[in-house]
C-alpha cells in the first residue's frame, strides 16, 4: 500500500496526552447521552406536543430517521474536517454542535421544530466518538493506546444510562436542558487540550481528509468495507433483539409485561462492561483481532442463550450479555483508526462507526422480509447469523494493528 512515514517530532507529554483521553471520554458521555436520551422520553415528549398515539410512533420514527441522516452525514463533514483542519478544533465544534441542539430540544413547541434540532443533533452527535478516538490513539504511546481508547468507549458509554436516570427524575425539557449544559461545560477544557502531534506533522503538500484518495484503489476500498464489517453485529443487536424485546417475548411464549427502555438499559449496562474488557483483552493477547474474535463468537452465543428464555427477568438479563458481548464497540473503533495513514484516520474513524449504524435499515429490512415465512425467532437468528459471519471475514481480512506505529501518511 502506498505509504509513508512522517517526519520526526517531539512525542506528546503523558500530561498531555491523558487530557486528551478525558476530552474524548467526557464528550463521548454527553454524546451518548444526547444520543439515547430522545429514544428515552421520545413518548412523553411527543404526548406533550399533543400527538396522538398513532402520531407518537409514526412522527417518532420520522424524527429518529432524521437524527440518523443528519449521523450519517456529520460522520464524513466531521472526519473530512478532522483530517483537514485538525482533531482538537473538531472535537470542541461537535461538541458545542450537540449541546446547542440539546438547549434548543427544550424550547421546540412542534414536531416540525422537532425533526430540524434533531437533525442538527446527528450532525453534531457524529463527530464525537471517531475524532476522539483518532485524537487519543495518535497522543498515546503504542502499547498505552488500546487502555486510552477504552477509557473513552467505557466512560462514553455511561451516558446512555445517565440518560435513563435522569428522565426518571426530571422533565424531558429539562433533561435536553441538563445534557446541553454539561456539554458546554467541557469547553472549559479546550484551555488545557493540545493537538495531535502527528496531525501537526503533516506537510502541507500531503492531501488530507480526500475521500478520491480513500476510494481511490481497489486496496484501500477493500480495508475501509473490512473496518464497517467488524462492527456489523453490534447495531443488530442494539436494533432488533434489544429495541423489539418485546416482541421476541411474545414469540417466546413470555406472558409478562417486557418493556423496551428497560431492555435497552440492561444492554448499554452490558455494554460499558464489554468495552472495559475487550480493551483489557486486547492489551492482554497484544491482538485487536483476537479479542474481537472472541467477542463475536460470544456474540453467537449470547444470542442462543437469549433465545431461550422463559421469563421477563430473564429477558432483560439475557440483553444485558448481548450488550456485554458486543461491547468491543472501542476496539472496532480503535482498529479502523489504526489501518489507516493520519492523513485519512479521522475520516474512517468518524465515517466507519457511521455506517456500521447506516447498516441498521438493511438489517431490519431483511428482518422484515423473512419474518411472515420464518418467524421472528428464525428470521433474527438468520439475520443475525449472516451479520456474525460477515463480521468475523472482514475481522481477519484486516492486518493486525495492535502494536502497529501510526506514523505514517497515505499517497
Amino acid at each position: 500500500m502506498p505509504q509513508s512515514s512522517l517526519p520526526a517530532s517531539s512525542t506528546p507529554s503523558p500530561k498531555t496526552a491523558w487530557i486528551a483521553v478525558l476530552v474524548a471520554a467526557l464528550g463521548y458521555f454527553v454524546d451518548i447521552y444526547d444520543l439515547i436520551l430522545f429514544s428515552v422520553v421520545r413518548v412523553p415528549s411527543l404526548v406533550d406536543l399533543g400527538l396522538t398515539p398513532e402520531e407518537v410512533t409514526s412522527k417518532g420514527l420520522l424524527i429518529l430517521n432524521l437524527q440518523m441522516v443528519g449521523m450519517l452525514i456529520g460522520g464524513f463533514l466531521w472526519g473530512i474536517m478532522g483530517d483537514r483542519k485538525g482533531r482538537m478544533s473538531v472535537l470542541f465544534a461537535s461538541i458545542i454542535t450537540y449541546s446547542v441542539a440539546q438547549l434548543l430540544n427544550a424550547a421546540v413547541t412542534t414536531v416540525e421544530q422537532y425533526a430540524v434540532v434533531r437533525f442538527i443533533a446527528g450532525i453534531g452527535l457524529a463527530g464525537e466518538l471517531g475524532v476522539g478516538i483518532a485524537l487519543v490513539s495518535e497522543s498515546l504511546p503504542t502499547k498505552h493506546r488500546g487502555i486510552g481508547t477504552t477509557i473513552v468507549a467505557s466512560i462514553g458509554v455511561a451516558g446512555a444510562l445517565a440518560a435513563f436516570w435522569v428522565s426518571e427524575y426530571v422533565g424531558w425539557r429539562q433533561a435536553y436542558v441538563i445534557g446541553g449544559v454539561m456539554g458546554l461545560a467541557l469547553l472549559g477544557l479546550r484551555w488545557f487540550a493540545h493537538e495531535s502531534g502527528l496531525f501537526g506533522k503533516l506537510d502541507s503538500s500531503v492531501s488530507r481528509g480526500s475521500l478520491r484518495l480513500l476510494f481511490g484503489t481497489a486496496e484501500r476500498l477493500r480495508r475501509y468495507l473490512g473496518c464497517v464489517g467488524v462492527g456489523l453485529p453490534l447495531w443488530f443487536v442494539v436494533g432488533i433483539p434489544v429495541t423489539l424485546a418485546p416482541e421476541f417475548a411474545v414469540a417466546l411464549g413470555i406472558t409478562e409485561p417486557v418493556k423496551a427502555g428497560r431492555a435497552v438499559m440492561y444492554c448499554y449496562g452490558g455494554l460499558i462492561v464489554g468495552d472495559l474488557t475487550s480493551g483489557l483483552l486486547s492489551q492482554v493477547l497484544k491482538s485487536r483481532r483476537l479479542a474481537i474474535t472472541v467477542y463475536i463468537l460470544g456474540t453467537g452465543a449470547a444470542l442462543a442463550w437469549y433465545f431461550t428464555r422463559t421469563t421477563a427477568n430473564e429477558l432483560y438479563w439475557a440483553c444485558g450479555v448481548l450488550g456485554l458481548a458486543v461491547g468491543y464497540w472501542a476496539v472496532f473503533v480503535t482498529v479502523a483508526a489504526e489501518q489507516f495513514g493520519t492523513n485519512l484516520r479521522a475520516t474512517v474513524a468518524t465515517t466507519v462507526p457511521n455506517m456500521v449504524r447506516g447498516s441498521l435499515p438493511i438489517f431490519t429490512g431483511l428482518f422484515l422480509v423473512l419474518k411472515p415465512s420464518c418467524g421472528v425467532l428464525t428470521s433474527a437468528t438468520l439475520v443475525g447469523g449472516v451479520a456474525i459471519v460477515l463480521s468475523l471475514i472482514a475481522t481477519w481480512s484486516l492486518r493486525e494493528s495492535f502494536s502497529r506505529d501510526l506514523d505514517w501518511v497515505e499517497h
